[in-house]
């Protein structure tokens, strides 16, 4: 079983997303990216998925430290976002993103796109 924390502010896409991943997977939960920052250094998680869009860090910002860090390594990352796929799918690179995940989500796929990170081979 994965751990998995997801950063986001918005209530209902939190609360979706870990009902659909908490049968497969330990999910945690952060509606800032202060507290989310914390769950990662704390937990080490497989994977974080971090909305862009955050009040009081900015999702950039939160992937940047965890990329800094080499005690996260092992960690997965995804842009878990509402912006422009475009614009999510730059930025994914330029902060080297494992993934993007557009909101809202597909119920039917979401599960499997965060196991597909999850499997993706680390270079």
């Amino acid at each position: 079983m994965s751990v998995i924390i997801i950063i986001d502010d918005n209530h209902e896409n939190v609360r979706l997303a870990a009902r659909l991943l908490s049968p497969h997977h330990q999910v945690m939960v952060a509606n800032d990216g202060e507290s989310g920052l914390t769950l990662v250094f704390d937990h080490q998680p497989d994977i974080a998925l971090v909305d862009l869009g955050l009040p009081d860090i900015d999702g950039q910002t939160i992937i940047g430290m965890i990329r800094q860090n080499p005690v996260l390594a092992h960690m997965r990352v995804v842009a878990f976002t509402a912006y422009p796929e475009e614009t999510a799918y730059e930025i994914a690179r330029v902060y080297g993103c494992d993934g993007v995940i557009i909101k809202p989500i597909d119920t039917r796929v979401f599960v499997k796109q965060v196991e597909d990170i999850l499997c993706q081979e680390q270079i």
